[in-house]
Parts: C-alpha cells; structure tokens; sequence
C-alpha cells in the first residue's frame, strides 16, 4: 500500500474502490440488456437502443478505469480492509486504554470509600459464616488464627496439617487432625451434628437462654481436602451453613478457589453467597476487583499493599497481621508510680482461658480445682477434670497465672 496514504483517507477509499466496481458491473449488465431489447424491436428504435448501449457500457469503463485506479493506490485490498477494521477497533477502544494507562500509577494517598478496617466487626455484624480464599503464602493461616482469638466462643479447628506451633493458644483436644488424622476429624464433625440437634431441641424447649454458653467457631483448614478424604465435611457445611447461626455455630472453611465445589456446596452456589461473608486474599482479591468490581485503581490499591490488603466480600480491607502472633498474648506493663509489673489481660485467648482468667482476678490468691471450675460453670459441663487441668497447665505455660500440686490434685491460681 502506497506510503502517502494516510489511515484517515483509507476508509473512504475503500467505498469509492467498491462503489466503482459494482458500477462497473452494473453498466455493462445493463447494456448487454439494451442489446438484446434491441433485438427484438422495429428497425427505427434499433439505432437508438445500441446509442444507449455504448453510452452505458461507456460509462462503465470509466467506473472500471477508476475502480483500477484506486486499487494501486490501496495495494492490497485483502490488507487494507484489515487495517481498516484495526482502525475502527482502535477508534472505539482508544479511551478504555488510556483509562488503563492513567490508572496503571496509583496515587498512594487514595483510598476506596468503602474501606474496612475491622474484618472481625464486619462479620459479626453481618452474623454469617466465613469462607476464606487464598493461595499458597497469601496469609490463610495467619488470618485465620487472628480471626478465631477474636470472634468469640468456643474455638475448634481440623487441620490435618497443623504444626506443633500451630493453634498454641488453644487446648489440644480442640486442634483436630493433626498429623493428617482424617479419621479423628470425620468422627468430630459427625458429633457437631449431632450437637448442633441437640441445640435445635435445647433451644425448642427452653429458648435463647437453654444454649447460653455452648456458642463455637468452627474452622476447617483446606475444606476440599477434607471433603475428598472424610464423609461428614459436605454435609457438616450445609447443615451449619443454613442452620448454625441460629444456634451460634459459627464455620470458617479455607480453600484455594471461591467456586462453590470447593465448599463442598456443589449445584448450592446462592448458599455460598448468602450464608458466608467471602474474604478473598491475594491475587484472588485483585482478580476480584478487576473481573467482578471491574475497578482496575482497586486492582492496583490492593496490589501495592501485598498481604496486608483484601476483599471482605465487595469491600476493600486493609490490615496488617505482620506483627500478630498468638505467642505475643502477655503484655507486661509498668504501673505509674513503681516498678512493679503488672500482668494485663491477654490479647488473644479462648472462652474457656478467659472464664478462668477472670476468676484468678476476682478471686486472688485462691486456688482454683477443675471440680470446682465445673460445677461453676456450664460453659465447662461435660468436661473431665483431666481435660481441665490439661487447661490451668498450658494457661501456666503461657505465663497466665500458675499451677499448684500434681496429677489429680492440680490446680491453678492468677499470680502477678
């Protein structure tokens, strides 16, 4: 294609080329017409009809003769009609690039209107479950352990894959799974369902108050895991999914991918949606962003804030946990007037930790039984006395008070 051709002209050209022909086709069908009309008429119409004839074939000549010459001067019709269409494209895409291009340098002082900064108050307002999303160094563990120290209730979690560190801050009988124990965690989640009964009868019967104290947050690590090696987790998720926060059974179920089949709700995606509040981390959250938000300066917010920032459902979150750690629960501080220290209330400790921390506080100096402790109390009913002082020994461990006597004679006080 001829080099002085701007990219403007080519479009015109292009229908001028295919006016011209089709003229030139046109013409001489018309005058091959003229020609056997004349054939068949009287002598003196003869004459005029083969005029009209040449004049018309004349004038397709002409047509030909200037559809050859705008053919050289677009080359390659074939490549000028793609060009052409590149053009167009071009013309009608140009603002959404630039768009992308503006957006692509993020001012650092913008921040999206919706911002959240208490994941924790978002969810208990909402009064749904969770269902966590994230790849492999996205931070699901981390969020996960800050989430269960501050949501409330009993703390239980399956994780065939949980470290000796992991989940330090919670009794062992409530860390399920550990060393890939599928068996033990299928046997737990087929008593949750038996449980949560319980609690639709207990609640029947006696109202909110019959089930005071028995709330729980129940975690599962890796969800599709679990649903391909146990039986029960499938319908453990349904069943407290639609049923739970009635009773204050509360689910966090982890996976790697937000599709329902990864919940084990296959064919059940409005429950995944309307019964957990969906927290998406990493490139799951920009991907989010980008695809469903369609926000690209969102996409680049979360972006540039790495772990710290996420999706909690349709809203942007920004919270740094590079610094949490449930070791980190036992903060010395320095009364104002001496130098003596005094213990503060941990950070991050389960219900039961806490009910046992609290009476070490009203009651000082006084040794505390696991008898007593259950009969004190019915968040600790059907709990053995061994289970207890399993309890008052790791809180002693942690630095929460300390222990007095051996095997069944333990017991546990609060000391500064």
């Amino acid at each position: 294609m001829s080099s002085d051709l701007h990219p403007s002209q080519l479009h015109q050209h292009l229908q001028m080329y295919t006016c011209a022909k089709w003229s030139f086709w046109g013409s001489l069908a018309v005058s091959c017409g003229l020609l056997l009309l004349g054939a068949s008429q009287k002598p003196d119409s003869k004459p005029w009809l083969l005029g009209a004839s040449v004049g018309v074939l004349e004038v397709g000549r002409r047509h030909r003769q200037t559809a050859k010459l705008l053919q050289e001067s677009l080359g390659d019709i074939d490549r000028a009609s793609r060009l052409n269409y590149q053009a167009l494209v071009k013309s009608q895409t140009q603002p959404t690039a630039q768009l992308a291009v503006t957006v692509g340098a993020v001012d650092v002082n913008w921040k999206p209107e919706n911002l959240i900064t208490d994941p924790v108050e978002y969810i208990q307002k909402k009064q749904k479950h969770v269902a966590l999303v994230g790849g492999t160094g996205d931070g699901k563990s981390t969020f996960t352990q800050y989430l269960s120290s501050k949501i409330g209730g009993r703390v239980v979690v399956y994780d065939s894959d949980a470290k000796p560190d992991d989940w330090a801050w919670l009794s062992p009988q409530d860390v399920i799974g550990r060393k890939g124990n599928f068996k033990a965690i299928d046997t737990a989640m087929g008593n949750d369902l038996k449980t949560l009964e319980e609690l639709v009868e207990l609640r029947g019967e006696g109202g909110d108050n019959a089930i005071a104290g028995r709330e729980r947050f129940l975690v599962a690590e890796e969800f599709p895991v679990l649903v391909d090696e146990c039986d029960h987790p499938a319908n453990w998720i349904k069943r407290h999914a639609k049923r739970g926060r009635r009773y204050k059974q509360f689910v966090c179920a982890l996976a790697q991918n937000d599709t329902a089949e990864n919940f084990g709700l296959e064919g059940d995606k409005g429950t995944l949606y309307s019964c957990f509040v969906l927290v998406r981390l990493g490139q799951f959250g920009r991907d989010y962003a980008r695809t469903k938000l369609k926000d690209p300066q969102l996409e680049q917010w979360l972006k540039a804030g790495g772990k710290k920032r996420f999706m909690v459902d349709d809203c942007p979150c920004e919270l740094d946990l590079s610094n949490w750690g449930a070791g980190s629960m036992v903060q010395p501080e320095t009364s104002g007037g001496g130098n003596e220290e005094v213990q503060s209330q941990p950070t991050a400790i389960n219900e039961f930790e806490q009910f046992i921390f609290d009476w070490g506080q009203q009651h000082p100096g006084e040794v505390l039984k696991a008898r007593i402790l259950v009969q004190a109390s019915r968040l600790f009913e059907g709990m053995q006395p061994d289970e207890v002082r399993i309890i008052f020994a790791s809180m002693a461990d942690k630095g929460l008070g300390e222990v007095e006597g051996n095997g069944d004679r333990l017991g546990w006080r609060w000391s500064k």
